[in-house]
């Protein structure tokens, strides 16, 4: 860090000296003028150094010696305006009684001088404005500064703030009662905390600090009660403070790509919460207030290191959409059949062996992904969720065998892989899956039906079931008739028998 510093203030330093140097040869060639417009200019460069030496602060209290300082811009810009303006206005009256080439002459030159004097205050201006450059890249003005400003327009929208431009935008920001703040990506590389002063935005309801390299959070983060909408993805946090748990408004939370092992016991206090995303990160367990979250909709989890899921999930009743994939998940909780709203589960590429019974109760499931696992046996629950319209048991290789008997239910059932695993026939009740538009079993020995009936696609391979039962069936029948036409024989035979006795015609 210290590093870092001595370098900035180098570079600081030359652009100082570089800036200062022209501002003087400019300057020197504006004749009438150049008097009052250096000193205007050597006040101004004082100012900068000042301002720019407190960017080598950290403390909230300097952002009031930062308002002073624009201040003191404003006035020496007004200065400098006028003093060009009351040169342009010189230059502008000629002699009457020159001629028209010496007329044109004067004019060039005046106009040479003129565009040299705007050079120069422009060159004031962007140097007294360098603290506020910030500011005007975020579309927020602390304080109207000059009509100068239009000879700015060149300044970049996206020159990174550095640690006292952040306090200075906090501050103003605060003041107007801002509600939506945007510093994705906007942050200098060296800044890894946010300053205490964050807490101020109490009016703020969406605050997006994403793409960033923020280690930490102040404690403060918890005042921000009205915040409903918080990105904090692409950042280095390492944890959250426990007054993170007092933002009790926040409904949209994006703490995606980060460094997270653990989340605060505080967490569960976010009940307003509806979606959070806990992706990219390196967590192995989530906490057991995780159930408090009832207004839970969508959670997403996927690329960490979870073992195990809380049974206290079963208390999400809300959720719509859970993303577990990338895990090291085993198996789930029997209370995840609790999730009645559930419609979107995916558990691609963990370690689990089979999904429990109540798997089943999940009624209004759309899509379920299990692939790349180890199932060695769907259960035949799973046929009582026949809302499922996705259904993903593709590569679980020499684990899963068969599908369940009365996968038939499943009539609303549109998508269907069962590549790479070891399935070698259909069920019967396959032929009911007639909403099927696309079934997968890439590199899976099917003998029933045949492999030239699925590579025509999933209608073939339904009306092939079709057929095949239908064909069964009357085979079945035929052989039905033929026991029946040999009892009736052999019991008309007996009864011939019976008769001649009663007659006499043979011995009894």
């Amino acid at each position: 860090m210290a590093a870092s510093l001595l370098s900035a203030a180098q570079k600081f330093h030359a652009f100082d000296r570089l800036v200062f140097f022209s501002i003087i040869y400019a300057a020197g060639r504006v004749e009438g003028v150049s008097g009052e417009l250096l000193a205007v200019l050597r006040e101004a460069r004082r100012n900068a150094v000042r301002l720019r030496a407190l960017q080598q602060r950290k403390e909230a209290a300097h952002v009031v010696e930062l308002e002073r300082r624009f201040k003191v811009f404003d006035d020496l810009i007004q200065r400098a305006s006028r003093v060009v303006s009351s040169f342009s206005g010189d230059a502008g009256g000629g002699s009457p009684g020159d001629g028209g080439a010496g007329v044109d002459s004067v004019d060039l030159e005046m106009e040479v001088r003129k565009k040299e004097a705007a050079v120069v205050a422009a060159a004031a201006a962007a140097e007294m404005e360098r603290g506020s450059k910030g500011l005007a890249a975020l579309g927020l003005e602390s304080k109207p500064i000059s009509s100068l400003r239009r000879d700015l327009s060149g300044v970049s929208d996206m020159e990174k703030l550095s640690l006292i431009q952040v306090a200075s935008l906090i501050e103003s920001s605060a003041k107007k009662g801002t509600t939506e703040l945007n510093l994705r990506g906007k942050l200098v590389d060296q800044i890894e905390w946010l300053p205490v002063s964050l807490g101020k935005l109490q009016d703020v309801t969406e605050l997006d600090l994403s793409e960033n390299r923020i280690m930490a959070l102040p404690s403060t983060i918890g005042s921000l009660r009205y915040l409903t909408k918080l990105d904090l993805h692409s950042n280095q946090l390492i944890n959250l403070p426990d007054t993170f748990g007092e933002l009790s408004n926040l409904i949209d939370l994006d703490l995606h790509a980060n460094q997270l092992k653990s989340l605060p016991s505080s967490f569960g206090n976010l009940m307003s919460l509806a979606n959070l995303d806990l992706s990219s990160n390196m967590l192995k367990a989530l906490p057991d207030c995780l159930g408090k979250l009832t207004n839970l909709r969508r959670l997403i989890v996927e690329t960490n290191e979870l073992e195990e899921l809380p049974y206290t999930i079963g208390s999400c009743t809300s959720l719509v959409e859970l993303r577990l994939d990338f895990n090291q998940l085993k198996a789930l909780p029997e209370a995840i059949g609790k999730l009645e709203k559930l419609e979107i589960l995916t558990l691609h590429y963990n370690r689990i062996k089979g999904l429990p019974t109540t798997v089943g109760s999940l009624s209004r499931l759309r899509e379920l992904d299990v692939s790349f696992n180890e199932v060695e046996v769907i259960p035949e629950n799973i046929c009582l969720a026949t809302s499922l319209v996705k259904l993903n048991l593709s590569r679980n290789f020499a684990d899963l065998r068969a599908l369940p008997r009365s996968i038939g239910n499943l009539e609303m059932l549109e998508e269907l892989d069962i590549s790479s695993n070891q399935i070698r026939v259909l069920p019967d009740s396959f032929r009911c899956l007639s909403r099927l538009r696309v079934f997968h079993a890439d590199e899976t020995p099917l003998d029933l039906p045949p492999r030239d009936v699925v590579k025509l696609g999933a209608q073939a391979v339904v009306q092939y079931m079709i057929d095949m039962n239908a064909a069964r069936g009357r085979g079945t029948n035929q052989k039905k008739t033929d026991r029946r036409s040999f009892w009736a024989w052999l019991f008309s035979l007996f009864g011939c028998c019976k008769k001649d006795q009663e007659l006499g015609l043979v011995p009894v």
